[in-house]
Order: C-alpha cells, then structure tokens, then sequence
C-alpha cells in the first residue's frame, strides 16, 4: 500500500468538501477531497425524482460560482448534482473519486494518517465532510420483526411511487422529506404520515410573499438560529434529533390528498405490522422510512464523539484533537449550516483555521534552536 502526503484530506464531495476546497485553495493551502461516488453530485442525484430545493437559487450559489438558474426558481436535485459537478471542474478542485475513506488515525506527530482500500495519505489536516447524512440510514429495529410482504424503503432509496405496491402507504417520519413523499404517494395510494410534527415555515417558498419573507428567513437562519443564541441553542437538538421544519408541503396540502396523520411514533410491531405509540396497529402495504441517518463514525479512530453520538465541536473546530475539522453538520454553527446557503460561511471559517495552525507549525519551525 503506497502512502503519499498532503497537508489537508476532505472526506466528501458534496457542497460542503468542495466549498471547504476552493476556501483552502483561495489561501493557497494544498488539499485533496476524497469521495465515494462514481462521480461528483451522485449524492444529490439519487434523492427521490421530485426533490427540489427548498431555498431559491440565487441563495444557493456556493463561494465563487453563483448557481446557474434564475434567482427565483428552485433547482431540481440533479441540477444540483451538475452544478457540483461543474463547480469542482470549473475551479479545478483535486477531487478523487471511487475512493472510500476505511479510517483516520492520529500519527503519533500531530498529524493523521487517512486509509482508503489502495493507500494511505499523511496529512496534518483532516476534514470530514460527510455531512449531517452519515453513512447508515436510521430505520428503527422493529423494522426487522415486521411482515415479509410489506415493502420498505428508506428515503434513501425511494425514487418514486411507482416502486411502491398497491395498498396502503406508511410513511414515518414528520421532518420535510417525510411531508414531501407523503404528499406525493398520496396521490397514488391511501396514505399515513406518522411522527412527530416539527413544524412549518409560514409561507410557500414558490409564493409573491416568499420573495419578501425568505431573505429575512435566510438572515435568521444565518445569523439569529445560531449556537450563540439562546434561540439557537434550544432548536438545535430539536432539528439534529427530530429533523427540520416542512417547508413547501403543509398540512393542508396532506390533508387535500387525504393523508391521514398520526402524531405519533412507530414504537414496535404486533402481528407483524407497525405498532404505534398509542397501541393502534397499521395495517400498510409499504413502509418508507423518513428517519434520517445515524451518525456513524466508528471509521475516525479518535476521540471525537459526545454522548450524543455528535462529534464534540464547535463551529467544525475539535478542540481536544488539533487538526481535525468537520464541515457540513447540522448546526455546525447556524440552521444554515447544512444546506447550501449556509455552507459556504462555514468552509471559510474552517479554511481560516487550518492556515492559522499552518502559521503556527512554521512559527515553531523557525524558530531558533
């Protein structure tokens, strides 16, 4: 196994490690960005087919590359995979592709050393930028108890509701994604929303209103639901454990389709169908699990995690151990800071602390013996 080195290793290529590559580049600081997929953007193509963005384009841009569509309309999620893609192409971001990240160990000098399947790579920087969709999906365990013949899927792999089969549809979790499936296989199958509510925001982001509300939206997403903030603070384990608000379905919207809506969560199975919190069995053809992820970080052999299986830092900064960095979390600093209007303010305060740490390794390289 060859081993090379560099000064900065970026686990992922999504919008937050090709932000976090054009912030270091920009300070001419070398980096690589390993990633996964077969091809930059795969991340946002195999979301569900309808998927748009929630905020308008002309918010979306990342740091340098305004995002190529008319300020007011809302991409679709593989005009977003293209514009990633031509984004790290268009500023030549040293981006390796089908390169899997097996683990990061500290070197025993400061640095780390980041194995894939073909090599190792020395670095003094690591920056995970996996985002706040980690690895595994979160599908509870009572999944597996239930009857073979009802179909799951978890959000990840939902393309469409034609993959569904006739009969009722469950759908489990009330965060945006579980709102936007709902409303879709409603239109197609009897349908159940089941999960807590999170929210909504109060206003329809294709609206006239939107144009007036949603630059005040982005401000307090920005700059008001921060961890400084003692709003912040009390939303931000709402939305890292329960998920963010329903943004363009509403309540009314399901409720038109006949979505039937439970506030409640899967708690078991009894007969081999879902239990709910209450008692109630559901009697469902499908399952689509809108459950998130789990932060699985088990390849990242340091001390990282809290309690709450959380990297322990703050605003992508990992005090306890120097060096490493995470971009792209929910909350990493702000509401922002998962999706692309946010993004970018993040890599560059990220990229502003690893030239800090290059300035001081040469301040103490140079200084007398």
């Amino acid at each position: 196994m060859s081993t090379t080195n560099i000064e900065t290793v970026i686990i992922g290529a999504g919008q937050a490690g090709l932000s976090t590559a054009y912030q270091l580049l920009e300070r001419d600081h070398d980096c690589v960005v390993l990633d996964a997929n077969h091809r930059v953007g795969d991340n946002w193509r195999r979301q569900w087919d309808s998927l748009r963005l929630y905020s308008p384009a002309r918010y979306d841009g990342l740091p340098g590359y305004p995002f190529p569509a008319p300020g007011w309309s809302f991409p679709g999620k593989d005009s977003v995979g293209e514009y990633l893609e031509s984004y790290a192409r268009r500023f030549d971001l040293p981006v390796r592709l089908n390169t899997r990240v097996e683990s990061v160990d500290a070197d025993g000098n400061g640095g780390f050393l980041v194995r894939t399947g073909s090599q190792t790579i020395s670095c003094r920087n690591v920056v995970v930028a996996t985002g706040t969709f980690g690895r595994t999906p979160n599908i509870p365990d009572c999944a597996a108890d239930l009857d073979p013949s009802i179909l799951q899927l978890h959000s990840s792999e939902y393309r469409r509701p034609a993959q569904l089969r006739d009969g009722p549809t469950l759908v489990v979790g009330a965060s945006h994604s579980g709102f936007d499936i709902a409303y879709e296989v409603a239109e197609s199958h009897p349908t159940i929303l089941c999960g807590r509510d999170c929210g909504s925001i109060p206003f329809r982001p294709e609206s006239m209103r939107a144009h007036v509300l949603f630059p005040m939206v982005v401000f307090a997403w920005r700059h008001v639901l921060t961890r400084r903030t003692p709003i912040g603070r009390k939303e931000m384990p709402k939305v890292r454990h329960h998920g963010a608000p329903a943004l363009r379905v509403k309540n009314s919207d399901l409720r038109k389709r006949g979505v039937r809506r439970i506030g409640q969560r899967v708690t078991g199975s009894r007969g081999g169908m879902p239990e709910v919190a209450d008692g109630e069995v559901l009697d469902v053809t499908n399952i689509v699990w809108c459950t998130g992820f789990r932060q699985v970080f088990d390849w990242i052999h340091l001390p990282v995690l809290g309690d709450d299986g959380w990297p322990e830092e703050m605003r992508g900064v990992v005090d306890n151990v120097p060096g490493l960095y995470f971009c792209g979390l929910a909350f990493q600093y702000a509401f922002s800071s998962m999706v692309l209007p946010g993004v970018g303010r993040d890599a560059a305060y990220i990229a502003d602390r690893i030239a800090e740490r290059a300035a001081q390794d040469s301040t103490v390289m140079h200084q007398p013996a």
